[in-house]
């Protein structure tokens, strides 16, 4: 029993590794196909060999995959485009997204041949695979122990699907086409050549030649060389072309290396063209931010400056107000105070005691300043004397007397200073008579 176990699993996993063999293999064929049809012509939708290429690629992202399980645990058939739309949504600027969204494509396995489409187009479809590849753990996920994606073929699937990116695909994504109920079956016959060997050539040609000779009767010498001539040159001819198959063989090879060292070589300089344009960008912005930073390094210095020297004009500005509003009072050589204080102690004995009505106001106190000012002066003596006695005697008439003891508050008697010395003198006088009074 245990012997009929292990034969059943080599069985099948012999089963598996021929088949990942030959989707491998076929995939590279169909591959080189579509390479040496578009040097002659435009492969759209309608090729065989683009139809081919699409039914291998499906097999292939769908050999062991595993089915969606439900809730009442059944297990449903899936399609690759949940695997690629997991695997490969982290990939930048996707497809995804936009394939998703797309009205006129339904079901899963349209989106997954739009996906292709869309892919091969962008000439980024080795870039997606190679993407899903490296998210391991999503791929063990979605497919079996044995798959072609978990085993060491993917990575040769990714290096072979570079060569499509030398193609211009033009694809029309309408829906038509894209949605079918069976999965694409595989056109093998493109691809499947009988090769004799050179034992089997051999053979039929010493058959061939038993035959001829048992044919002939009386065969004759020249007969003979004539045969042996032919067999000869068959030989030969035979020979020839297993060498030119074998050529061409090598040469197929040798051009699709060629054609993956052209793709790594243009890859490494556009790479190392980036990196060129990144260094210098890296440089410019360096130098820019120096500058900048020296340039706002003196804004501020020159700010600094400017603040200081606007503080010193603020100081020297207060100093110069505090001197001149200081300087709007008269010297103290200029005001003889005991005579203005005599002059006001006077005019208190005769009028009375200074009440806050008797006060004479601004206005008043200027008038009598204007008139004894004229009564003072000599060159309006004769001229201005009648109205300076009527001016004197409405004076009188009024209870105050004419004095020019107000000729000392130089100024503007409307200043601030004016009137605060005004009330400086009411409150000296009204400290005087209190002391006086019994």
């Amino acid at each position: 029993m245990a012997s009929i176990n292990g034969a059943r699993k080599k069985a099948a996993a012999r089963n598996r590794a021929v088949e990942r063999r030959n989707l491998i293999t076929v995939c590279r064929f169909s591959v080189k196909t579509l390479i040496d049809r578009s040097c002659f012509e435009t492969i759209d939708d309608a090729s065989p060999e683009f139809i081919n290429f699409v039914s291998i690629l499906e097999q292939i992202l769908s050999h062991r995959l595993k089915g969606q399980v439900s809730w009442f645990g059944y297990e449903s058939p899936r399609s690759f485009w949940d695997y690629v739309r997991v695997a490969c949504s982290k990939v930048p600027h996707s497809c995804i997204h936009s394939i998703e969204s797309m009205e006129n494509v339904r079901s899963s396995r349209a989106k997954g041949r739009a996906w292709i489409r869309v892919a091969l187009m962008e000439k980024r479809l080795s870039e997606y695979i190679s993407a899903a590849l490296r998210d391991f753990k999503t791929t063990r996920r979605f497919y079996e122990d044995g798959a072609i994606m978990l085993g060491e073929e993917a990575g040769l699937l990714a290096d072979t699907l570079i060569g499509l990116n030398a193609i211009d695909f033009s694809f029309c994504l309408k829906g038509e086409g894209l949605d079918g109920t069976y999965p694409a079956v595989i056109d093998y016959t493109p691809y499947l050549k009988f090769t004799q060997s050179s034992d089997s050539i051999s053979s039929d040609e010493e058959e061939m030649r038993t035959l001829g000779s048992s044919g002939s009767e009386a065969s004759t010498p020249e007969s003979n060389m004539a045969a042996s001539f032919r067999t000869d040159l068959s030989s030969w001819y035979s020979k020839y072309k297993r060498v030119e198959q074998k050529y061409r063989v090598v040469l197929e090879q040798k051009g699709y290396l060629e054609e993956l060292v052209r793709l790594r070589e243009a890859q490494l300089s556009e790479s190392v063209s980036q990196n060129k344009a990144l260094l210098q960008r890296f440089t410019e912005a360096d130098i820019s931010h120096k500058l900048e930073k020296e340039q706002l390094e003196y804004i501020i210095l020159e700010l600094q400056d400017q603040l200081t020297v606007l503080k010193n004009h603020d100081l020297r500005s207060r100093q110069e107000l505090t001197s001149h509003l200081t300087n709007q009072w008269p010297s103290p050589g200029a005001l003889d105070n005991n005579a203005v204080a005599l002059d006001t102690l006077l005019y208190q004995k005769r009028s009375g005691p200074w009440e806050e009505k008797s006060f004479p106001s601004l206005d008043q106190l200027s008038a009598d300043m204007s008139l004894s000012q004229l009564s003072l002066d000599p060159g309006h003596t004769h001229t201005r004397s009648l109205d300076g006695k009527t001016g004197l005697a409405h004076w009188h008439r009024e209870g105050k007397e004419d004095t020019p003891s107000l000729r000392g508050l130089c100024g503007s008697l409307t200043s601030v200073a004016s009137y605060k010395s005004l009330a400086s003198l009411k409150s000296n006088a009204v400290l005087y008579l209190r002391t006086e009074r019994p």
